[in-house]
């Protein structure tokens, strides 16, 4: 049993921490299609992308599963209203940061709003989360 009292958080919380799950669950559908080449993953790609994803350094590959992962646990749990949520959320950003600052800066990103979407988002669950603490919604 725990000291610290929680209290009841709105349908919103609900709704923005399911949708943070799926978001995190289709990071890790697309981080197994990427890490096992999979026909339906191999398909949505030119050559061209399918070679320089290929080419990734092995450190980006464990950042890619480090952040959809951490993404993943960490939206699981906000809806178990866990504290843990926050930390692992924290993780996921930095390694999305790592994992997308390098494809900027190698100018791999095809589709650039995908990938500032993905900052943005993994940065506003951040906030979301540390939000949720605040409000005592977490234990």
């Amino acid at each position: 049993m725990t000291n610290q009292l929680t209290t009841k958080p709105p349908v919103w919380f609900w709704i923005i921490s399911g949708f943070a799950l799926i978001w995190n669950a289709m990071g890790v559908d697309q981080y197994l299609g990427q890490a096992y080449k999979t026909e339906r993953w191999r398909a949505g790609l030119t050559d061209d992308q399918f070679e320089i994803v290929s080419n990734f350094p092995a450190w980006l590959t464990a950042a890619f599963a480090i952040a959809v992962f951490a993404g993943a646990l960490g939206s699981l749990g906000l809806l178990l209203r866990k504290k843990w949520a926050y930390l692992l959320l924290v993780l996921s950003l930095i390694a999305v940061i790592i994992q997308m600052g390098y494809i900027l800066i190698q100018g791999h990103a095809d589709n650039i709003g995908m990938t500032i979407s993905i900052i943005v988002f993994a940065l506003f669950l951040v906030w979301f989360s540390k939000k949720t603490l605040s409000k005592k919604w977490l234990s």
